[in-house]
């Protein structure tokens, strides 16, 4: 079947296959294809430009024709005459997807074109938003020249500058802690100094009265002397980690020597081979594991001078120091670490010269250790010792009778165990709080004298806090240490107390010595300048005579001035002499005055 006349007058003469090519068909629908794709493999036909369709970045758009399904009229010019068979003679799905392909381009085109006129339509009105502010501030400058270049040439500027800051602060502080730090500074106020240490507020108000001897904790502790350090370790409190900061964090002349893989540190006395701290890192467990109160008063003077003549022995000063944690907590976590395998047998629980029988003291367990125990099977057992253990072991046990529950009736034993340990704890030397690491650091280093290296850490989560209980047994475990419930919140208002009354002691005398300081700096000016003007007078007496008739009048004040400023350099010289002595009644009467105001301050918080 041959071509139609219009289409072979549009193709010419007929196409030649090429070596290779596909033989002709007698199919009149393939071999139109054929012949539309040999045309178009041809450079420069019109099948070739239709199929590759219009070039990048141009576009028709909406307007243009479209591509029908019917064959298009021949156009009157000799290309669109040429055109119009051609797309005739492709398939229609080929027709379709051509059309499909042109669509998709001309959307491309328009999204291009309009974020282009957007973008630039926002850059104009942001150029002249900032050409408008910066002609209000910069008012002056502004017209003086272009504003469109002087506005660019003061924002690159200002960015520049940016730029160079963030360099600057980059090798000032690296890291990002210094920076986040920087903003917490302008975003949030400072930090209140008085805040405590688990976020409550350190102005409470004091449910005891206390003197101020209870309040003021000073030793005259000299570690050249004789007088010795015992720390009484209470299971649970964080006392192990106290004990190491003792051996391992103080600033001393002769530090202690402690040597990898022993626990023992060697603490001796400058100059001497005697230990100046009696505890569980220095001098082990000397009287037994975790020695109460009652055992250490008996067995410490005994293992210290026990070798010495009692003729040749020193007079000492034991200065008892302990660590105090809250009654809850102590007691989940001496659970948790009786599970992990811990019995605390080693313990003598000495009173009264020896230990006590096994119908005083049972045992909660018949094995070799309680190793996995409940918690509830731990809280039913009526002689853990856990219960209430702080007040047993601060309290002196041979009051009661020691171990023997029959000398006296339950309540009275409570109440004379509860009294005891008020009166040992609040007599003792130093105590701390768990809670409060910094305030025991600050107390200790005042108490003593002695100084830490490096502060104290307040580790918040910790094994006890890891136990999630309900509050029937929370009730039930206050219950059981009802004792201890007390004994820590008179502990924790006598800690509280001290510690705020040696921060006002400390910034009063700190204000004190600045008064003294600009005392002392002005009597010297007004002592140079009288007496170089008394000089410039005896020099020439007739003529300032002359010149000045109140001349003796003068004098007289300068002489008055001269008398007061040797009054004060004497009363500091005694004030210092005082400091030097602080056991005569004058220093006491010189600190009173801090007492009072801490005390009336007191009475105005109740």
């Amino acid at each position: 079947m041959a071509l139609p006349a219009c289409a072979a007058r549009a193709l010419g003469p007929p196409l030649q296959p090429e070596r290779g090519a596909p033989a002709r068909t007698t199919c009149p629908r393939r071999h139109s294809r054929v012949e539309a794709e040999l045309a178009g493999s041809r450079p420069g036909s019109v099948a070739a430009s239709v199929r590759a369709g219009p070039p990048r970045g141009v576009s028709r758009g909406f307007n243009s024709q479209p591509l029908l399904d019917e064959p298009l009229k021949a156009s009157s010019s000799p290309a669109g005459a040429a055109r119009t068979p051609l797309f005739a003679l492709l398939p229609r799905g080929r027709r379709r997807r051509m059309h499909d392909l042109r669509r998709r381009w001309d959307l491309g085109s328009l999204c291009r074109a309009l974020l282009t006129r957007g973008l630039a339509a926002l850059g104009h009105s942001l150029k002249h938003v900032l050409g408008a502010i910066f002609s209000k501030i910069f008012g002056p400058l502004a017209s003086v020249g272009n504003m469109d270049e002087k506005s660019n040439k003061l924002l690159l500027a200002l960015v520049m500058l940016f730029l160079f800051a963030v360099i600057v602060l980059q090798y000032v502080c690296p890291g990002t802690e210094c920076q986040l730090l920087r903003l917490q500074a302008f975003s949030s106020p400072m930090p209140d100094p008085y805040r405590s240490e688990d976020e409550s507020s350190a102005r409470f108000v004091p449910r005891y009265n206390f003197s101020r001897g209870d309040l003021l904790r000073k030793v005259d502790f000299d570690i050249k002397g004789d007088d010795l350090i015992v720390f009484l370790h209470i299971q649970k409190t964080g006392g192990t980690t106290f004990g190491r900061h003792l051996v391992r964090n103080i600033q001393l002349e002769q530090p202690c020597e402690c040597r990898v893989g022993q626990k023992k540190c060697t603490c001796h006395r400058p100059g001497k081979r005697e230990t100046w701290l009696f505890s569980r890192f220095s001098t082990g467990w000397s009287c037994g594991l975790h020695a109460d109160w009652t055992e250490l008063t008996s067995c410490v003077p005994a293992v210290v001078d026990g070798k010495r003549d009692a003729r040749l022995r020193p007079s000492r000063n034991f200065h008892y120091i302990t660590i105090l944690r809250d009654p809850v907590s102590r007691y989940l976590s001496e659970w948790r670490h009786v599970q992990r395998g811990a019995t605390w047998k080693a313990s003598l629980h000495v009173c009264d010269g020896r230990p006590p029988t096994s119908e005083e003291l049972p045992s909660c367990y018949t094995g070799d250790d309680w190793s996995g125990c409940p918690l509830k099977e731990f809280m039913d057992c009526p002689y853990n010792l856990a219960n209430n253990r702080q007040v047993r072991m601060l309290s002196d046990l041979t009051l009661v009778g020691c171990y023997n529950l029959s000398v006296m009736p339950e309540k009275q034993r409570n109440k004379v165990l509860l009294e005891s340990a008020k009166s040992n704890l609040k007599h003792m030397a130093f105590f701390g709080l768990t809670e409060f690491q910094r305030k025991t650091q600050y107390l200790f280093e005042k108490t003593f004298n002695m100084n830490f290296i490096s502060p104290f850490t307040q580790y918040n989560t910790t094994r006890a806090s890891s136990v999630e209980i309900n509050e029937e047994i929370q009730k039930r475990i206050e219950g059981l240490n009802f004792l201890d419930m007390e004994l820590y919140s008179y502990a924790k208002d006598l800690f509280l107390q001290r510690y705020q009354f040696m921060r006002q002691k400390e910034h009063q005398e700190a204000r004190q010595k600045r008064q003294e300081q600009r005392k002392f700096l002005k009597g010297r000016f007004l002592q140079t300048h009288f007496q170089s003007q008394g000089q410039g007078q005896s020099q020439n007496p007739s003529q300032n005579q002359s010149q000045n008739p109140n001349l003796n009048v003068n004098q007289n004040v300068t002489q008055n001035l001269i008398q007061n400023l040797t009054q004060n350099l004497s009363h500091k010289e005694n004030r210092e002499s005082q400091k030097q002595n602080p056991g005569q009644e004058q220093s006491d009467g010189n600190t009173s005055n801090g007492t009072n105001d801490y005390i009336g301050s007191v009475e105005k918080w109740r």
